[in-house]
């Protein structure tokens, strides 16, 4: 039997009420919840002494209930004769204090000032079906009447699905009055998703309009947002921030629900923000596997990634997060990053701010009690701990931090806060300083001072860093592209030129300097705020083999070419990011690979250069077309794809005829490695060269 309206216009109409109570018979009707699901908005609310106006009761039990335990002063009100004389049936010997009238709310019989509560369940939502004329002139009777019955210092509780029409008028009514206005989210269960009665995908509010006594020339106005039974009201700026913060609850609602009844949604994310700052404290990545098989133990989990590892491929990336759930063996796997400038006392606290929150993203068929495990690398949260923050007017906020890897190594990192995701630079500790930082870190968990406030500073950054330790796999395979040189295993004692575009921390052009003692290395930064953070924080300084241009590389390169006596560089390398996040391409920015300005790195380069290009671009049409593009001004093109990364390390060279098969490249590499290695070069051996270009491609 089909007891909700065909359309939303039938709510205003007195017929389809009568007829729908005819129908429904005595049997309880209950819009938007049981009075289990509201009674903790109710009673914190509604004093049991308050005279309290039901409008619009309809049969639902919840006056009877708020009267069983207390609330003994109720009036109730409704415009259907038939259901008024039901509820009288059967309240007129069990609740003989509790009366039940007809009336129409938008002209009620009662003096004025008769109550301290209005209470409306749905009714308000019934009424105001949309947003013609007619239905916005009866809102506005109804609204006036309630501010009319109430006294001072009384209550509007309205409990509404607050869809946006409706949350609109009711607090630009009431504001405009001079009301406090407070909405408050009425915590749901679960199990509402799968009742055999229609529900609804949003969440239910309460929106709580306080009277006020006038005062004549106030424009004050007060807008605030509970959303938790108990929690603390957040107050807003205005009724526009209030609507938005009911949308984004009603957005995660949908979510939820969606979540719920259906696996494999796709890529879903969503941002858990502290309720006292509105800051976002957790990220959050549902990941579903279709091809686990269900077992009773492994519906569902929760796998908390350590601080400062949110960048791995694994954690950052969709195609890792996959691999990450499907060798966890889970039908539904939650990755939680933790976010920077927030506190966390450990795996237990966090795991007990979760628990509520992450069971609302559960998938369906999960055996009832079931104890969700919390996942973790080592079983710890990881350190993260704040160096430096910053605002840069060409790059945005950034942040300095140092962060503790898997081998307990920390590794210093710069991070755009437009990009939070992408490390921009990065440089190992070296590990007395790591081990110091471990050390104060302790003391300063034992004064209860946040890790991350400016009196963690490092040692001078020139002793701490690990200068001949490259982080970066694409850096790795830059330096090995200096094995196409002719006479790699010579290039320690041959004069070499290098042009280094892109400074960001300065790790490149620094292990070049270091390990190639007769190379003389040009870096361009666009960035002046970027040679302080390199210079200050990752142990970069300037010599008469180092020249820093502040200059933007375009202008730079296209000075150089225009020069009657041209400078000509052995290699030229470009590991310069775009500040624009709408293109496919985030390295580097599309005017650096166009044809005419190709044509001007090529006459800067010397005849057996080479060109080294650092590529990151996700739109396969445009990576064809930079291809072969660069194809068409260095015949000679070789592609190393850097696993787990989009990164792709491009070698550009101008004769074709020098073209090297992959045994006679590793072969050169090795040559080249082999000087390297020789004692006192201070040589990392965990980096070898001939493994950076075992992969290469010819295009």
């Amino acid at each position: 039997m089909n007891l909700l309206p065909k359309s939303s216009k039938e709510f205003g109409s007195v017929d389809y009420w009568e007829k729908f109570f005819q129908q429904r018979g005595k049997k309880a009707f209950e819009w938007y919840g049981t009075y289990l699901e509201l009674c903790g908005v109710l009673h914190k609310y509604i004093k049991p002494r308050e005279k309290v106006l039901v409008v619009g009761c309809g049969n639902s039990e919840l006056s009877e209930q708020l009267y069983d335990v207390g609330y003994q002063d109720i009036v109730n009100i409704d415009i259907s004769e038939v259901v008024i004389k039901q509820m009288k049936e059967r309240n007129a010997s069990r609740r003989p204090r509790m009366s039940f009238l007809k009336m129409d709310m938008t002209q009620m019989e009662f003096p004025d000032a008769s109550f301290q509560v209005v209470l409306d369940k749905g009714t308000l939502d019934a009424v105001l079906t949309d947003e013609e004329e007619k239905t916005l002139q009866q809102v506005d009777r109804m609204l006036a009447e309630v501010g009319r019955v109430l006294q001072v210092g009384g209550r509007y509780l309205c409990i509404s699905l607050a869809q946006a029409h409706v949350l609109k008028k009711a607090v630009g009514h009431f504001s405009r009055e001079g009301w406090m206005v407070r909405v408050h989210q009425v915590a749901s269960s679960q199990d509402q998703l799968l009742e055999a009665e229609p529900r609804f995908s949003l969440p239910v509010f309460a929106f709580i309009m306080t009277k006020f006594r006038p005062v004549t020339g106030s424009a004050l106005q007060i807008f605030e947002l509970c959303a938790q039974e108990q929690g603390k009201p957040m107050r807003l700026e205005s009724a526009e921030r209030l609507a938005e913060a009911v949308r984004e609850r009603q957005q995660y609602a949908w979510l939820c629900s969606q979540l719920y009844r259906k696996a494999g949604l796709g890529s879903v994310s969503l941002d858990l923000c502290n309720g006292d700052t509105g800051e976002p404290r957790y990220t959050l990545h549902v990941v579903d596997s279709p091809t686990v098989k269900p077992s009773r133990d492994n519906h569902f989990a929760i796998f908390i990634i350590p601080q400062g590892r949110e960048t791995e491929w694994l954690f950052g990336m969709e195609e890792g997060r996959k691999q990450l759930a499907a060798s966890a063996g889970f039908r539904r796997l939650i990755t939680v990053a933790l976010h920077r400038g927030q506190q966390y006392e450990g795996m237990d606290s966090i795991q007990a701010e979760l628990s509520a929150r992450v069971m609302e993203l559960a998938p369906a068929g999960m055996p009832a009690q079931l104890q969700v495990p919390f996942l973790s690398v080592g079983g710890d949260i990881g350190v993260r701990i704040v160096q430096h923050q910053d605002r840069s007017p060409l790059s945005g906020d950034y942040v300095i931090e140092d962060v503790q890897g898997d081998d307990k190594r920390y590794f210093r990192r710069l991070i755009f806060l437009s990009n939070r995701n992408v490390v921009q630079s990065e440089a190992r500790l070296l590990q007395d300083v790591s081990h110091r930082a471990q050390k104060k870190r302790k003391k300063d968990r034992k004064k209860h001072r946040p890790a991350d406030t400016p009196e963690d500073l490092p040692a001078a950054p020139g002793q701490s860093i690990d200068k001949g330790y490259l982080c970066c796999e694409h850096h790795k395979a830059m330096i090995a592209g200096l094995a196409l040189l002719k006479n790699p295993e010579l290039l320690l004692e041959t004069p070499l030129a290098l042009l280094v575009v892109g400074l960001g921390g300065g790790s490149l052009p620094l292990f070049i300097h270091d390990h190639f003692p007769k190379s003389c290395i040009h870096a361009v930064e666009i960035d002046p705020s970027m040679l302080e953070v390199a210079t200050q924080w990752f142990g970069f300084c300037q010599s008469d083999r180092m020249k820093v241009h502040i200059a933007d590389g375009l202008d730079f390169i296209t000075s150089l070419a225009e020069e009657e006596a041209q400078p000509h560089y052995d290699v030229i390398m470009f590991d310069v990011d775009s500040k624009d996040p709408t293109l496919g391409m985030s390295c580097p920015p599309p005017a650096f690979v166009a044809q005419l300005f190709l044509q001007k790195v090529k006459s800067i380069l010397t005849p057996e250069g080479v060109f080294i290009l650092n590529l990151v671009c996700r739109d396969l049409g445009l990576k064809d077309s930079v291809l072969a593009g660069l194809k068409a001004v260095f015949p000679l093109l070789y592609v190393r794809r850097i696993e787990g990364e989009v990164n792709e390390i491009l070698f550009c060279q101008l004769h074709s005829e020098r073209k090297l098969a992959t045994p006679e490249l590793l072969e050169m590499a090795r040559a080249l490695e082999q000087t390297l290695r020789k004692p006192g070069r201070g040589w990392d051996d965990t980096y070898v060269l001939s493994d950076m270009l075992n992969t290469v491609k010819i295009v």
